[in-house]
């Protein structure tokens, strides 16, 4: 539908469009002295900045002469060089005209002519950048991405000042038609990685996309996996060093969560303070994250089968401190694990929900109260009760891949009270078989954990120093593999 020449009938579309709807604001003025032409500057209120209105569009315009106002001249080319706004455009899409009204732009429409200049004028209230809640560090950047789609790609080339950085824009979602930026560097990132990420965007057909987190599960591989196959994060410099290494990167308007891809399984155990500290020091936090790991989704499901499958294969006195913990006992050692654990899950969940200060006190002194009620209660074992405080909080030291712990041990967990500890190891194989057979985006999932080569390894369960990392990834990286000179 096209824009008219009779301001009026432009008027009463907009009016129809927006019906009930008292936050669309009209400011009609006419310009040009004797010769006046009647205009109407449009925008919603809330979504703009009054202030900007008036300084760089409307005193302006009132200023202007009647010669500047002749009609044998372009009049829309004559107000662009009048406005003092940066970010101007002009329409004659209806369509178009209101989805710019949406984005806190403002229009200028005249009478007379079948084109609209709009303006970005946009003036909402954003969170300010801070360093994010779920990402604390103790050396490295402390900013974080905030709700603001443009603020978050200034914080991105801020960091990266490079024209081989390249950002698509389209827009997700029939009502919310959600702004989302997908960044690559041309020099680095695989191509067919790009364009297989851009016709999984455009497939997209849902009402609306409030947070990456939509995007994420819309476009993902391996679906009904509990593992990710695309990362987020909050801080633009984890972002930066995803893209240096060939990744992508898609930014959501109104979402401080990063998308970042492809993502593989050996990236749970790693973080941005990973490349800012010492390599000893960060290869010792590592091996503590391999080890939590181990822990968190194992410890129940060993103890469960030992305790009731393969007594025989523990010290004759911890069998027996064990057996008099559990006497008068009425559960079996399954159901006190789940109990005890599911516990834990409400307390942790608990502690997020509520204002911090209060969520720190239940997690702390509701799991003492519990645990020590329990135990004197004889409804759960103490060995339990260590178990499962070792298997929770190993837990915080993966949390990357704290939804999908809770599952794996739970298969773990029931596998190991059927079959013992030959269920536990048809378990674990399975989980390896399903890794091994996941792909991001084209690109294996368990990259570089079963590779035999000393330059894949310099980055994966060890990191090495910054001399000795000379290559990208590869098959993440088409182009452009060394990273530093020999």
């Amino acid at each position: 539908m096209e824009i008219s020449n009779i301001l009026q009938d432009n008027i009463a579309a907009l009016k129809k469009t927006f019906i009930a709807d008292e936050s669309l604001l009209f400011r009609e003025f006419s310009i040009g002295g004797a010769k006046n032409v009647e205009c109407v500057a449009v925008y919603v209120d809330g979504l703009v900045n009054v202030t900007r209105i008036n300084d760089e569009i409307i005193s302006p315009l009132l200023d202007m002469k009647a010669s500047e106002t002749n009609t044998d001249i372009y009049l829309p080319s004559v107000l662009k060089n009048k406005i003092t706004s940066a970010q101007l455009e002009t329409t004659g899409n209806y369509n178009e005209l209101t989805n710019f009204l949406l984005n806190g732009y403002t229009s200028i429409l005249m009478d007379g002519y079948k084109q609209a200049i709009v303006i970005n004028t946009s003036g909402m209230e954003r969170r300010k950048i801070s360093e994010p809640d779920t990402e604390k560090v103790v050396r490295g950047p402390r900013e974080g991405f905030n709700e603001s789609l443009f603020t978050n790609i200034s914080l991105l080339r801020s960091r990266i000042k490079s024209e081989s950085l390249k950002l698509h824009f389209r827009e997700v979602g029939r009502l919310t038609k959600t702004k989302v930026c997908l960044c690559y560097l041309e020099n680095v990132a695989s191509l067919d990685t790009v364009k297989e990420v851009e016709r999984r965007l455009d497939h997209i057909d849902i009402d609306g996309i409030l947070d990456s987190g939509y995007i994420q599960e819309l476009i993902s591989d391996e679906r009904y996996s509990p593992f990710r196959t695309i990362g987020h994060t909050e801080k633009p410099d984890v972002v930066a060093g995803k893209l240096l290494e060939g990744r992508l990167a898609i930014f959501c308007d109104g979402s401080p969560f990063v998308l970042t891809l492809p993502y593989i399984f050996i990236e749970y155990f790693h973080v941005s303070e990973d490349y800012y500290s010492n390599y000893y020091y960060v290869t010792f936090n590592r091996l503590l994250s391999f080890t939590s790991f181990f822990i968190t989704t194992s410890i129940p499901a060993i103890y469960t089968a030992l305790i009731t499958f393969h007594q025989e294969m523990l010290p004759t006195p911890l069998i027996l401190s064990i057996s008099a913990a559990r006497q008068g006992i009425p559960l079996p050692t399954i159901a006190e694990m789940i109990l005890i654990l599911f516990v834990f899950e409400v307390l942790r969940e608990a502690s997020l929900r509520i204002p911090t200060v209060v969520g720190q006190t239940i997690s702390i002194v509701g799991a003492l109260i519990i645990g020590q009620a329990a135990v004197e209660a004889k409804l759960i074992s103490a060995p339990i009760i260590i178990v499962a405080a070792a298997s929770g909080l190993t837990s915080f030291l993966v949390p990357k891949m704290e939804q999908g712990v809770i599952i794996v041990r739970l298969v773990f967990l029931l596998s190991s009270a059927f079959l013992g500890l030959y269920g536990y190891i048809f378990s674990v194989i399975a989980m390896y078989i399903h890794l091994a057979s996941m792909k991001s985006f084209g690109i294996p999932y368990m990259l570089f954990i079963s590779s035999l080569s000393v330059e894949d390894q310099k980055d994966v369960l060890i990191r090495a120093p910054w001399w000795l990392i000379k290559k990208r990834p590869k098959l993440i990286a088409e182009k452009n593999i060394r990273r530093q000179k020999s």
